[in-house]
């Protein structure tokens, strides 16, 4: 026997332990006494065995390693005397829970001492049981738990009771067992019993549907008269908890009728009247009473009633709201959002109390509260909540305001009466949280703004104002310089003034005096000073008597640090010096948007490309997001990229900027590719311009500011005649240029006098085939063009047709747009080119694995292989 742990008392290691200054004092501690444990349990001592346990769960508690004591646990179950299996089921239910595989070996032991004689002895198997039961345990015990409901003692039915709630929900399939004998614990006296009968009773209606069919024919009346016995008894101070008689029954009993009186309107019209008498005389000046007439709320939402017990249930969750206790508050706020289904009025005139608890000081209130508000606007009260919303912005806390002024903009785009009130309270959100409003919101305030073109001078007014009011709002700061970008003449000659305004006096050099602003202030970003770029080069167009002064202002630009900055200010300074007889035409007014297909954009209900093929690459230097106008200008969209092969980018630009592009077209002598329109028009807006990393000689143009200060032109020139590399490889439209340099003609494209190679089958399936022919340009033996034909051999039409592939490492693969997203049925073809570099030329041979992705009378089809007869050579 080990003389220290005899010896150490459960009292003295506690004292020890918590006498330890440090955490590895405390350690040291607790690993010699699982040492002297371990040495008595190897010793086997029955003496000290219970002592041992004791001291394993305080070690336990502390959260160090116990495994090793649990077969100690079934040694002292397994022991006649009570106090030695009340320290081993202790011992059992902390150290153990159902995963351990040791719980197998306690079987026998429970099933001993469910059938003891001592009372107290079943009690603790019960406990025990109630507690790890497992699913195997639960079926070999079930019969002896079914037979302790009928016990005598009142304690051990009770404890019976709460197994069986816990053997039915490890087992369902036992829940028929114990409904004749739940539904006797119903017409117990003790309140300890019957509750825990109720309890049980709850559990087999949810698992069970013939359970829930019997209970609601059998024991339905029994359940109202026992609730209304308990509503209506006097005081009992063994049970009165507040002044409420049992609140836990009364919460236990309310929850059964629930189930019960859900989908059954003969049981719940049993109910109706109980219901009543507990939501009106239970007091709610305490917590008790509130947790009653919450559980009363919830089984009259639940139940099929009429509306007038709604409206009562939903008057008192609107006392709720009154009361001083936020957990109170908060809960009647949640039950009230799910009570706006049954009975929106009743609801509604709740309002007032409802916003008041939107500027409540604790934080989960106000956004429960906030979404609650956003359920109650519809278009009767949208502007009088929208006011009480926005005049709350202006004074509410910092952390609040993103989600308050997101709530607001999406109560204003979904309920606005007309375009005005939209841009109103639009222009209020922005001016009191512009720096919280996300970017999508701002985009659909513009489009919303071109599409009311009768409200474009009141626009520009008023966001004019804001701007010398709130120019630190960013948001509001560029909603306010594309506005007087496009529409800056209705600003300085007060075109189209409403009645409701006042006039203002705006010279042109006061709006130019704004873009300017916003183009210095510090803390303006890329995006809002690359728009005001874009804003004063329209305004050179629009206010030619002081181009002049923009002009200089732009070229300061050509000094700036950011490379997006510098290529905007020579492009634009060119074409404000060189190029004025085509500048009113490209900087005309933005063309109406799509109002409906920006909303299904904004919604994600298009669908997005997978593949380059179908998109343009937009590659932003410096980090600068493209987002706002390639989104305005819907550039990604499939109807721009569909367009007809036919179709050159000088045509394409030629139809949206109104000029004669024909002549330099025709002289250029090359067919381009059909992503080359697409590619100009993000070239015009410097979206997508080649990387400086691509050509180190424009990258030493643009920054050379003492040549840029000399001669712009030359610099333009220069940048022009270093990107043409680039420029040829990638199929954009080097006409950019060439617009920029007088119209002049455009190189051809390479010859492709390569040696000829035999077209391929690349694949071929049941309802597609693809051909692959192959050319090589003159001079560069690791490059191959390859045209592939897409032909569909079946009779469906496939719609939204995207082909993606994937080379290994030693290849570069290139894919230009296909001629069409659509393959028509029966012999239908689309051709797209790729264009593969083998940096192993003559070692490997091409090798190519590929996926395509179409829709098929409406259902998405994917195939998927590899090509490996590719010609040698290539």
């Amino acid at each position: 026997m080990n003389p220290f742990s005899s010896s150490t008392r459960l009292r003295d290691m506690i004292r020890s332990i918590r006498a330890c200054k440090t955490a590895a004092e405390e350690r040291g501690v607790v690993r010699k006494e699982c040492a002297d444990i371990r040495a008595s349990i190897n010793e086997n001592d029955p003496h000290d065995r219970h002592r041992n346990l004791a001291k394993l769960m305080f070690i336990h508690m502390l959260g160090y390693p116990t495994h090793f004591g649990q077969m100690e646990c079934l040694k002292l179950i397994a022991s006649p005397g009570f106090p030695e299996k009340r320290i081993g089921y202790l011992g059992l239910m902390l150290l153990l829970d159902e995963r351990q595989e040791v719980l197998m070996l306690v079987t026998n032991s429970l099933k001993q001492d469910l059938n003891h004689t001592n009372q107290y002895v079943v009690g603790l198997a019960l406990c025990a049981l109630g507690n790890i039961c497992s699913a195997e345990m639960a079926r070999d015990l079930a019969p002896e738990v079914e037979r302790l409901i009928q016990f005598r003692d009142p304690n051990i039915r009770k404890k019976a009771a709460l197994c069986s709630t816990r053997i039915v929900r490890k087992v369902p399939d036992l829940a028929e067992n114990f409904i004749n004998a739940a539904s006797s614990l119903l017409k117990e006296k003790h309140h300890g019993v019957l509750i825990t009968g109720v309890q049980l009773c709850y559990e087999l209606c949810t698992i069970n549907d013939e359970a829930l069919e019997f209970f609601r024919k059998k024991c339905t009346e029994g359940l109202i008269k026992t609730l209304r016995d308990i509503t209506n008894s006097a005081y009992q101070p063994e049970y009165d908890v507040a002044g409420i008689t049992d609140p836990f029954l009364h919460i236990r009993l309310l929850k059964l009728l629930r189930v019960l009186g859900h989908g059954d309107a003969d049981a719940s019209d049993l109910m109706t009247d109980i219901l009543a008498q507990v939501a009106t005389k239970t007091e709610s000046n305490k917590n008790a009473g509130n947790a009653v007439l919450y559980e009363c709320v919830e089984t009259i939402m639940a139940i099929e009633d009429t509306s007038s017990l709604r409206v009562l249930a939903i008057n008192i969750l609107g006392r709720f709201l009154s009361n001083r206790d936020n957990n109170i508050r908060y809960v009647a706020l949640n039950m009230l959002m799910k009570a706006i289904a049954f009975d929106d009025q009743a609801v509604q005139r709740h309002r007032v109390t409802i916003l008041e608890c939107v500027k409540d000081p604790d934080a989960s209130i106000r956004k429960r509260a906030l979404e609650l508000v956003s359920l109650l606007v519809n278009e009767n009260n949208v502007k009088q909540l929208t006011k009480e919303l926005i005049d709350y912005l202006e004074i509410s806390d910092e952390d609040f305001k993103e989600d308050l002024s997101a709530k607001i903009c999406s109560i204003v785009e979904k309920f606005s009466p007309e375009k005005i009130w939209y841009i109103d309270q639009m222009l209020k959100v922005l001016s009191e949280a512009g720096k919280f409003v996300k970017d999508d919101v701002w985009h659909a305030l513009i489009v919303v703004i071109t599409n009311a073109s009768e409200l474009h001078g009141y626009t520009v007014r008023a966001l004019y104002k804001a701007f010398l009011t709130y120019s630190e709002q960013e948001t509001l700061v560029r909603v306010a310089i594309w506005c007087i970008g496009e529409y800056g003449d209705l600003l300085v000659n007060n075109v189209g003034m409403l009645g409701i305004e006042d006039p203002i006096t705006v010279t042109e050099c006061d709006a130019v005096d704004v873009i300017v602003d916003a183009i210095t202030r510090h803390n303006s970003d890329m995006t809002t000073k690359a728009m005001a770029l874009v804003a004063l080069l329209k305004l050179s167009s629009r206010f030619p008597s002081i181009s002049e002064r923009i002009k200089d202002v732009i070229l300061k630009q050509k000094g700036s640090l950011l490379l997006e900055m510098q290529q905007r200010a020579i492009e634009f300074n060119s074409i404000v010096e060189r190029h004025k007889n085509i500048r009113s035409s490209l900087v005309e007014r933005m063309p109406v948007l799509d109002e409906a297909t920006f909303n299904v954009r904004r919604a994600g209900s298009l669908p997005a490309s997978v593949s380059t093929m179908a998109k343009p690459s937009v590659s932003i230097p410096n980090g600068v997001s493209a987002a706002p106008l390639v989104d305005l200008l819907d550039l990604g969209s499939d109807d721009i990229l569909a367009a007809p092969s036919s179709s050159s980018g000088a045509d394409f630009l030629q139809d949206l900027l109104g000029v004669d592009l024909g002549s330099s077209s025709a002289q250029s002598g090359a067919t381009p590719a059909p992503k080359a329109s697409t590619d100009l028009l993000l070239d015009i807006l410097s979206i997508g311009t080649p990387s400086p990393a691509q050509n180190s000689t424009s990258a030493i143009d643009l920054l050379s500011t003492a040549d840029m200060n000399n001669n712009s032109s030359t610099a333009l020139d220069t940048l022009s005649s270093s990107a043409q590399p680039h420029i040829a490889t990638t199929a954009s439209a080097g006409g950019m240029f060439d617009l920029l340099d007088g119209l002049s003609p455009s190189p051809s494209k390479e010859a492709t006098n390569g040696p000829a190679y035999p077209p391929i089958v690349a694949y071929e399936s049941s309802s597609l085939k693809i051909e692959f022919t192959f050319s090589k340009p003159s001079g560069n033996p690791q490059t191959t063009n390859v045209e592939a034909t897409f032909i569909n051999i079946s009779p469906n039409t496939f719609t939204d047709f995207v082909f993606q592939a994937a080379v290994p490492k030693f290849l570069q693969l290139h894919l230009d747009p296909a001629s069409s997203n659509t393959l028509p049925a029966n012999g239908g073809k689309v051709t797209q080119n790729l264009r593969v570099t083998n940096s192993q030329h003559g070692k490997k041979s091409l090798v190519m694995r590929m996926r395509i992705g179409y829709k098929m009378n409406g259902k998405d089809v994917l195939e998927e292989g590899q090509i490996n007869n590719f010609p040698r050579g290539l």
